[in-house]
């Protein structure tokens, strides 16, 4: 009669190997869902509104305009928005503006990149961990759109496509 030889699989008790087995897919599930998010951001993400987020929810966006045009435009905005702003000063980089909606500190920095272009960064945090991406992307689309507002009367009111009058 042969001897039985005995298998790794029956030197471990099967108990083990459930509970390892168990273990590891318990312990992967937030590395899905991890992963999953750095793709959507380093992707670029942005639902389609030309606002892009770091992983800690700050909303950014580049204009091409220069940054004093920009501070203009951004507070004009807040106004509108009924922000209150309660700080408004240079900076290193550009300007920085503080400003106060509800239970939300909004952080604004305009980062001068050349004379014409200049970056918006918006952070609006809730308490000392929350922040709310909807309201820091609602202020830079709101910028945009004073920005835009403002373009037709920087060029004398009168559109691109308008037939050229002669004078007699």
């Amino acid at each position: 009669m042969r001897a039985m030889t005995k298998s790794v699989c029956d030197a471990v008790p099967r108990w083990i190997v459930g509970m390892g087995l168990a273990m590891g897919l318990l312990g992967s599930q937030g590395c899905a869902a991890a992963g999953l998010t750095l793709f959507g951001v380093g992707a670029g993400v942005s639902t389609g509104t030309g606002v892009s987020y770091t992983l800690d929810s700050i909303a950014y966006k580049t204009f091409t305009t220069p940054v004093e045009d920009l501070q203009g435009a951004t507070l004009k905005s807040l106004k509108r928005m009924d922000i209150t702003v309660k700080e408004n000063k240079p900076s290193e980089s550009g300007k920085k503006i503080v400003a106060v909606a509800g239970d939300r500190t909004i952080e604004i920095e305009l980062d001068r990149l050349t004379t014409k272009t200049s970056r918006m960064q918006v952070v609006a945090k809730q308490g000392w961990l929350l922040r709310d991406r909807a309201t820091a992307t609602e202020i830079i689309l709101q910028t945009e759109q004073t920005l835009d507002d403002q373009q037709p009367m920087a060029r004398g009111a009168i559109p691109a496509s308008a037939p050229a009058t002669s004078r007699k």
